[in-house]
Order: structure tokens, then sequence, then C-alpha cells
């Protein structure tokens, strides 16, 4: 988004990055975050950078191979050395920060509000000697084996829009109630048991809930109904264990045709109000 006669320009920016050494996401004082880190050298290319915003704000220890965000950069300076940011971005960000992409964002594009969609996947290896030390950081290590059908089966009724209560960490004024679209487990080549979920958005820890609930499902010890019938309650469950952070990355966010972008906004700024 870039008016002739304005100081600024929206520049959308297509991130990843380990998550293992971060605090999150999210900026916090003495911390070290993607969002400060991301910010600071955005200033040292730029001279200013506003409004950092991004598709799904990630928790601590958790990746991203393709997070979004925002930020709205001097027009003259974009103009100046926007050609050659991947580069010198990649001069100044620590080894597990990359940005992948920078690009003029369309009128109304808004990394946040304009997406339709968030894809994450939480892998997990049942092998009996553990994690590969080569992918522990993005494995979790599960002690029993997993059945896929029975993982396939919890998942059948979780997909849809519903009220995740049980699985949210609850926020005052905020609701919990979304639209889960795709929730399938495969097991790759190398044994690796691969969850996807995707929705038009998550809560706190939505993920990685119901991760947890369905791997008690997978391993036998939880009748695979059981994950659905937790939908019927209107706070969040102590059965349901929270998944450990590592193993989850954010993989895709989906936005409408650039068209859209600024009506998708308005809609999902009055649906979170």
């Amino acid at each position: 988004m870039w008016d002739a006669g304005s100081s600024r320009v929206r520049v959308r920016l297509d991130v990843a990055y380990d998550g293992t050494d971060f605090s999150g996401w999210a900026v916090q004082p003495g911390r070290r975050t993607v969002a400060g880190t991301l910010a600071a050298e955005l200033v040292r290319v730029f001279g200013a950078a506003e409004g950092l915003t991004v598709a799904g704000r990630t928790d601590s220890g958790l990746h991203a191979t393709g997070q979004v965000c925002h930020v709205d950069l001097p027009a003259q300076a974009w103009a100046d050395r926007g050609g050659a940011v991947l580069r010198r971005l990649a001069g100044l960000l620590p080894p597990d920060l990359r940005v992948l992409a920078a690009t003029v964002a369309p009128e109304g594009f808004d990394a946040r509000f304009s997406a339709l969609s968030r894809c994450y996947e939480y892998r997990v290896t049942d092998a009996p000697y553990g994690a590969d030390p080569l992918r522990a950081r993005y494995l979790l290590a599960w002690p029993r084996p997993l059945d896929l059908p029975s993982l396939a089966a919890a998942s059948g009724g979780l997909v849809g829009e519903h009220d995740f209560a049980a699985y949210c960490k609850r926020k005052d004024l905020a609701t919990t109630v979304r639209a889960v679209t795709l929730l399938d487990w495969r097991r790759d080549g190398d044994g690796v048991v691969v969850a996807t979920i995707q929705a038009d958005a998550f809560c706190q820890a939505m993920v990685r809930s119901l991760v947890g609930a369905m791997l008690t499902v997978g391993d036998g010890r939880r009748d695979p109904s059981w994950p659905a019938s937790l939908l019927t309650l209107r706070e969040r469950s102590s059965e349901v264990t929270v998944a450990p952070p590592h193993g989850l990355t954010l993989v895709a966010v989906g936005y409408p045709d650039a068209a859209g972008y600024a009506e998708r906004a308005e809609v999902t700024r009055r649906l979170r109000a």
C-alpha cells in the first residue's frame, strides 16, 4: 500500500524462525522475542518501523516457516533500500530468524485481520529410541505407540465451527468460537506422525491442547469420542494436557484476493470484538 503523497509505505513480510530461543513473538521487556529482534533490525535499515503486526502470535518455543506480518516504513527509505532489504536483513538478523520475502502490501492489507486462515503442523515421534538428535528441537518424543486410525477418528468431531473454550486459555471479553476447516494426521516416510490443523484463527494454547487431547486417544488411553465431548464445556478442561511447544510450527497463513483485504479485515474485527 503505497501512496505517492504519503510519507509511509506498508510492507508485507514473510518470516520464518526457530522459536527455541525466543520468548514468543510479542515484545516483552528484558526478553528475546521475534518481534523485538525483527523490529530492531528494520529500524537499523530504514530508520523507523511502525505498527509491526503479525498474522498469528506464537508462544514461547513455537516455530514458523510461513508467518506473515506487516510494518509501516518511511516511503523514501523503502524507495532507496527496499530492493536490497532481504540481503541487508540476512546480514543483520540472527541465524534463527529470516525474512523470506518483503513486498509492498495492497490497499487495505492487514496481516492479522485480513487473514482467512492459519495452518499449523505438529510433529511427534513414537520411535522407541525417542527423537533423532538433529530433529529433537522440532519433534515431540511420545513414549507410547500411536495408532493413526484412532487419531483420525478423534479428529472428525473437532472439525467445524465450535466453542473451543475447553481447549483455550480464556481472555476477558474474547470469543472462544473458532472454525476448524482441516484437522488430519499422517505418518511420513521417516515414521514421524504429523498433525495438520487449519482454522480461521486460534485462541491461546488451542492447537497444543487439541494435540494433547488427541494423543491420549492415539495411544489408547482415551476413546476417540472423548476430545469432541469436551466441546460442551464452557471453561477450560483440567483433563486436557497441553502438548509441549517445540513440536508446533506455523506453516501457512491464507488470505483472500487482494480486492478483499479491507472487507475481510472489517469482518474479522467485528467478530473478534
